[in-house]
Formats: structure tokens, sequence, C-alpha cells
């Protein structure tokens, strides 16, 4: 007689290849039902993985259909994606889940193009998913994303975001002249950042990729101190002139109490689209060392690919120019691991808790 006991031992024996912990140890499992010799289990998990269920699926029936006397597995993968805690009194922003900052000590490192990126593998992977250009003085979602055009306010209060590859965006480059300098003091720039985050009618969104500019400045504090962050994620290359400043934004954010999710290392290798050799142009395992040095996860390392460049200039990222390639796979592996990480995060229950309200009576 097989049992409901039976059922989660073995799903015990079992680990979920993208969190590395077996079903049970995960509270994954939310159902088991034993009807004579056949089993339905419901899995729920708590990180986007549409291209994963499938196998996921197969391999939770097949490791089932080896107890001794099992008959019909039936197995219902599901995924639900919810808030997690952040700074200590700052409040969620209406619309959004989890709001994920994307930063770097320097420029040219492709942190925008990480960032843009790893919006649509989220999104690939069955995430709803936004950008926000922080980057005032050079913003450069609008060109990555091949949005053009101004957005509406429908209430006259909150603009509605900008579509771009079935993500949600927002950015100061869709409000100004492409050519037209932000010449505004550190006071203004972080009031427009606020503006941009809390006035935009952000749409039921499970993720919030915000593309911070390069450095340690007005930005990255007012981010820090103001806006419910969940995490980050530092982008650096393994040149060593990158990771002296790479370090100073992950202790930026160890300092004001935001975790960090991880490292991106970048241009990790040069990929000859002639004859396919590899090589390590601006040095090997430097991001790796960093984790190690910081106790912070390497998510992954990204090739120096020109069509990496060509695709984002063109405004079609290679998540969505290329999703079936080899570096649309690594974004995809890196969002998963960097959603997985979240999603051990403490849950944020402030909306489970009505307001109260004292009148006299």
């Amino acid at each position: 007689m097989i049992t409901e006991q039976d059922i989660q031992t073995a799903l015990r024996q079992l680990v979920d290849p993208n969190t590395q912990t077996d079903y049970v140890s995960s509270k994954s499992v939310k159902q088991i039902k034993v009807d004579g010799n056949q089993v339905k289990v419901e899995i729920v998990l708590g990180y986007p993985a549409k291209t994963q269920v499938a196998p996921l699926r197969e391999a939770i029936i097949a490791h089932l259909q080896q107890i001794p006397g099992v008959g019909q597995v039936e197995v219902v993968v599901g995924i639900k994606i919810v808030s997690h805690a952040v700074q200590r009194g700052v409040k969620l922003i209406p619309g959004v889940k989890n709001i994920i900052a994307v930063a770097s000590g320097k420029g040219g490192v492709g942190k925008s193009t990480t960032a843009v990126n790893l919006a649509l593998a989220l999104a690939a992977e069955g995430a709803s998913v936004g950008v926000l250009d922080a980057d005032i003085y050079g913003p450069s979602q609008p060109m990555m994303l091949g949005i053009s055009g101004r957005p509406e306010s429908k209430d006259g209060k909150k603009l509605e975001p900008m579509m771009g590859h079935g993500i949600q965006a927002m950015s100061i480059g869709f409000l100004i002249d492409t050519e037209t300098p932000m010449v505004w003091r550190g006071p203004m720039v972080t009031q427009a950042l606020e503006q941009l985050l809390n006035e935009t009618k952000w749409q039921d969104i499970d993720y919030l990729v915000v593309d911070l500019p390069p450095g340690t400045g007005d930005i990255q504090l007012t981010l820090a101190q103001r806006v419910p962050v969940t995490g980050a994620v530092i982008v650096t290359t393994p040149q060593d002139i990158a990771l002296i400043d790479a370090r100073k934004g992950l202790k930026m954010f160890e300092k004001v109490g935001i975790p960090i999710l991880g490292i991106v290392e970048n241009m990790s290798l040069h990929i000859c689209s002639k004859c396919g050799h590899e090589e390590p142009i601006f040095g090997a395992g430097g991001g790796l060392r960093m984790g190690e040095d910081y106790k912070v996860e390497l998510l992954g390392s990204l090739p120096l690919d020109i069509n990496i460049r060509l695709q984002g200039d063109a405004g079609k990222p290679t998540v969505a120019a290329d999703p079936q390639g080899r570096v649309a796979d690594i974004y995809r592996q890196i969002a998963r691991r960097l959603a997985v990480k979240i999603a051990d995060i403490q849950q944020d229950h402030s909306a489970v808790f009505p307001k109260i309200v004292v009148q006299n009576t």
C-alpha cells in the first residue's frame, strides 16, 4: 500500500537542478494525492522556469515510478512569484513585486546590455518583467529595446510604461530628444529617478530590473535609501582595473544592507567570428576570485561576442534576436539562478496585514 509519506520520502531524494535543493526542503511540494496505486503531485516553483517545466516534470515522474507498486503518476508543475523583503522602512511600489538593481563600479563593462538581456531572459522564463533606465545622463535602454515615441498618461497622473519585446520600460530617454544633454546637478537627477519609478503605472511586474549608471554616487544612494530593492547584481569584466571598481560597488550595497544576489562576468572570452577560437582578452577568473573574496556567487560568464553588440545597437538584444543561441542560453541560466536567489530571500508580508484605523465613536 503506497502512502503519501512514501511519495514525500522519494521527493526528498530528488534535487531540483536549479535550486540544488530537494523539492520537500524547498517547500515546493504543495499537494500529494494517493488513490490506490495512482499518484498525483503538485509542485509550485518560486522562480520563473518556463523552459524547465517539461524536463522537471519528466524527471519527477520517472523518479516516482521507481517506487515499488506505483502505477500512473501525474505531476503538475506551477510557478508562483511573490514579493520578498527589502530594506527596513521602505515601502513596496504598487504593481512591482521585486526590484533588481544591476550595477557596476565603472562604465564600459556591458552593464546595460546585461541588464536588458537578463530582463528579457526572465520574461522568456515566464515572468512579468519591467526595465527602469536609471542612467539619467546617458540613457541607453530606449535604443537597446528598439522603442521610440513618448509615454502616454491616461489618467493625467501617471505615465504608462513603454513596451518592447514583451517587457515594460521607462527611461528619461523617452521624455527628451536623443541629442539633448541632461545638465543637471545631483538633487535634480535623484528627483527624476524617483519620479520615473513612482510615477510610472507599472502593470503587475514580478521583477523590475533597474539599469544603474556606473559608480557609487547620488543615484545609487537614492536607490539604496528610498527604493525597495530586493537585491543587486554586480557586472564586471575579468580585467583587474574593472574589478577594483566593481568591488567598490559591491561594498556600497553591503553597507546599505541590500543583498548581493551575485556577480556577472562580462567579456570573459573573445570568440573569433571566423574560426571560433576562444581567447581571454581581458584576463580569466576575475569574477570568480571576486566572488570567493566576498562570498558572493558568480552567476555566470558571458563571452565577448560581436553579435551581442550588433543586436543591442539594432534594438533587438540577444535573448530576443537569437533565443535558441548559445549566448541567450547563458543569459537564461543566469536569470534562473538570479530568480532562485531572490526566492531564497524572506518574503514580504506587508500586504497581508490590514490597515488599522482608530476612530472616536
